[in-house]
C-alpha cells in the first residue's frame, strides 16, 4: 500500500504497512480500485455530456464512493467491495445511454473497461495492480497537482453529499466531478493544466460550500450566539459526533419525551447554535473535545454514541459496544443503523444507566456564523477603527493525534488583549473553552463553527474587506490553519482559488507536494509552514501588521 493522504502519514511521506489512522493494506487497495471504478463512470460522463446524456443515479453514486475514501470514513472491507460493485452497476447503465446516444466511448481506457473480481481477494489484487496514483511516466509534479486536486475532489464530495440529504444539489458540481478525475487517464496534460484543475478544484468547493451553507441554514435557520453546558445532568444520554445536521435532527426528534439527553461530541458542537435544533429541550450539551481524547472519551461514556460522518479515529481502538454508525459511516467495530432509523441507539441508551449525578463543567459559546458576526459589524468596524481592535486571526481547521498541534493552543493563549480570534472546526477543540474576555462587548473567541463553515469565515472577510475599502489581504487579518484529511485540502484550494496569501499551514506541509509545486505556492501566495513556536509567528505578524 501507498497512502499519503493526510496530515499524519508516516514519517511525513506515506504509510505503507498500515495507515496511521489504522487503514490496512486491503482497505486501502479497495480504495483504490473505488477510485479506479470511478475514473471509468467519469470518462463515460464526460462522452455522455457531449450528447447530451446526464445521469442522475451516476452523479450521486459519484458523489457518494469518493466520500467513502476520505480517510476515516470507511474501514470496512466488504462495504468498499460492495461499493465497488454498485459502480459496475452503474457504469453499465451510463455505457448504455451514451452507446443510445452515439456518444463516442474509449474502449481502449482499462477503467471504462474494468470489471470487478468475483470475491474479495480478487478486488483486493485488482486495487494493488491499478494503485490511483501508480503511473511512473508522469512528472512527479504533475502527480503532485494531480494528488492535490482528487484530495480536495474527496473533501468537495463530503460537502456535496451533506447538502444533497438535504436537498441541495448543483450540477456543476457533478459535472468537475466527471471533469477532474476523467482527466487523471489524459497524459496530454502537463503542469500548467493541472495547476489549473487544481485551483477550479477550490472554485468548486467554494460553491458545495455556498449550497451547504444554503441547506444547512434554509432548513434549521441561521446560528445564533448559543451558550453551551460542558457538563452533564442526571438522565439517560445519547452522544453525536460528525457533521451531518439531518442525522442529530431526526434524533432529537424520536427522543422527544423518552427522558434521553443529547449531547454532541466533537464537529456536532456548533449544532448547538441552530434555531430548530435548539428548540428541543433534551438538547443539553457537549461532551468531550475531539480527536485527541476520543477513545477514553467514548469509553467512559455512560449512553449510546451515534456516529454520522468520518469521526471513529482509528479501526484497530477497541471502543464499548454502545457504538453506532449511520450508513454513511462505514465501520467495522460500529453497529450499523439506517440514516433515520434509530431506534436501536434509543433502545441502548435506554438500558444503559447514562449519567447518575450534576457535574457543571463549565460553558462555551458557539453560533458565531456571519449573520451573527455581521450583525454587529459596525460595533467591529468602529473597534478597528479606534484601535480597540488590533488584528483579526482565524486559528481553524482539523485536530489530530499527531504531536505539534499544541502550537494552536499557545497562539490563541499568547494572541494579544487586542486581537480576536475566530475559529472552526475540530481543530478548535485544543482551546474552545479558553476564557478570553471581550473586546467592548465582542468575544474574542468566535466560534464559526464546523469545517464547512469556512464558507461564513470568507464571507464575513470579504464583508469587512468591502466596508473599509480594500482586498482581503489588506485587512488586519492572518490565516492561520492546521489540517488533517481531505476537506481541510478542499478549504485550502478554495482560499487559494480567492487570492488569499500570507496562509500559515501546519502542523506540517502535504506529503504530496512536491518541492517544485510548494514554491509555485509560495511565489504565487505566500503560503508558508507554522513556525517553531507560536510566540515566533505572533512576532512577525503583528511586527509587520
Amino acid at each position: 500500500m501507498f497512502c499519503n493522504q493526510c496530515e499524519q502519514t508516516s514519517k511525513g511521506v506515506g504509510c505503507t504497512t498500515v495507515g496511521v489512522c489504522g487503514k490496512t493494506p486491503d482497505v486501502s487497495a479497495l480504495q483504490d480500485l473505488v477510485l479506479h471504478q470511478l475514473k471509468g463512470i467519469a470518462a463515460l460522463g464526460v462522452a455522455g455530456a457531449k450528447v447530451g446524456v446526464v445521469d442522475h443515479a451516476a452523479d450521486v453514486y459519484m458523489t457518494q464512493a469518493l466520500f467513502t475514501t476520505v480517510t476515516n470514513v470507511d474501514f470496512d472491507d466488504e462495504h468498499l467491495a460492495g461499493v465497488i460493485r454498485e459502480g459496475a452497476a452503474v457504469k453499465a447503465a451510463l455505457l448504455a445511454k451514451v452507446d443510445a446516444a452515439g456518444g463516442v466511448v474509449d474502449t481502449n481506457d482499462p477503467a471504462v473497461m474494468f470489471e470487478p473480481a468475483a470475491d474479495l481477494a480478487g478486488l483486493v489484487a485488482q486495487g494493488e495492480a491499478v494503485g490511483i496514483f501508480s503511473d511512473h511516466d508522469r512528472d512527479e509534479n504533475v502527480v503532485a497537482l494531480q494528488q492535490t486536486a482528487v484530495y480536495g475532489l474527496k473533501g468537495i464530495a463530503a460537502y456535496a453529499d451533506h447538502a444533497r440529504v438535504l436537498g441541495h444539489e448543483d450540477v456543476r458540481v457533478y459535472s468537475f466531478q466527471h471533469e477532474l478525475l476523467a482527466a487523471l487517464s489524459d497524459k496530454s496534460l502537463d503542469l500548467d493544466a493541472w495547476v489549473g484543475l487544481t485551483l477550479k478544484t477550490g472554485e468548486v468547493n467554494l460553491w458545495v460550500m455556498e449550497l451547504l451553507d444554503a441547506a444547512n441554514t434554509g432548513t434549521y435557520g441561521h446560528p445564533v450566539p448559543t451558550s453551551v453546558p460542558l457538563g452533564h445532568r442526571p438522565n439517560k444520554a445519547i452522544v453525536v459526533s460528525g457533521h451531518d445536521l439531518k442525522d442529530i435532527k431526526e434524533l432529537l426528534e424520536q427522543t422527544e419525551g423518552l427522558g434521553i439527553d443529547i449531547y454532541t461530541h466533537g464537529e456536532m458542537l456548533p449544532a448547538h447554535g441552530y434555531p430548530e435544533l435548539k428548540k428541543y429541550p433534551h438538547f443539553y450539551g457537549h461532551y468531550g473535545t475531539a480527536w485527541q481524547n476520543q477513545r477514553k472519551e467514548f469509553d467512559e461514556f455512560p449512553g449510546a454514541i451515534l456516529m454520522t460522518t468520518n469521526c471513529i479515529q482509528n479501526p484497530r481502538d477497541t471502543y464499548t459496544d454502545n457504538i453506532f454508525a449511520t450508513g454513511r459511516v462505514a465501520h467495522p467495530r460500529a453497529i450499523h443503523v439506517d440514516n433515520g432509523e434509530y431506534k436501536a441507539v434509543i433502545d441502548r441508551a435506554l438500558a444503559m444507566p447514562g449519567f447518575t449525578d450534576e457535574f457543571d463543567g463549565g460553558s462555551v459559546m458557539v453560533g458565531f456564523g456571519r449573520n451573527a458576526v455581521l450583525s454587529v459589524a459596525p460595533t467591529i468596524i468602529d473597534a478597528v477603527k479606534s484601535g480597540a481592535i488590533k488584528h483579526f486571526f482565524l486559528v481553524g481547521g482539523c485536530d489530530g493525534a499527531k504531536p505539534g498541534r499544541s502550537y494552536y493552543t499557545d497562539f490563541v493563549e499568547q494572541a494579544p488583549a487586542d486581537t480576536v480570534v475566530l475559529t472552526l472546526a475540530c481543530g478548535k477543540f485544543r482551546f474552545f473553552d479558553k476564557q478570553l474576555g471581550d473586546i467592548g462587548g465582542i468575544p474574542r473567541l468566535l466560534d464559526v463553527g464546523q469545517c464547512n463553515d469556512a464558507y461564513s469565515a470568507i464571507k464575513i472577510a470579504l464583508a469587512l474587506a468591502d466596508a473599509f475599502e480594500v482586498g482581503v489581504n489588506e485587512l488586519p487579518l492572518s490565516m492561520i490553519l492546521s489540517w488533517y484529511e481531505q476537506k481541510a485540502v478542499a478549504i485550502l484550494l478554495t482560499l487559494l482559488h480567492l487570492g488569499i496569501t500570507d496562509i500559515r499551514l501546519g502542523p506540517t506541509l502535504p506529503a504530496f507536494i512536491t518541492p517544485a509545486v510548494l514554491q509555485v505556492l509560495v511565489d504565487a501566495f505566500d503560503i508558508k509552514p507554522i513556525a517553531a513556536t507560536a510566540a515566533e509567528d505572533l512576532k512577525t505578524i503583528l511586527g509587520a501588521a
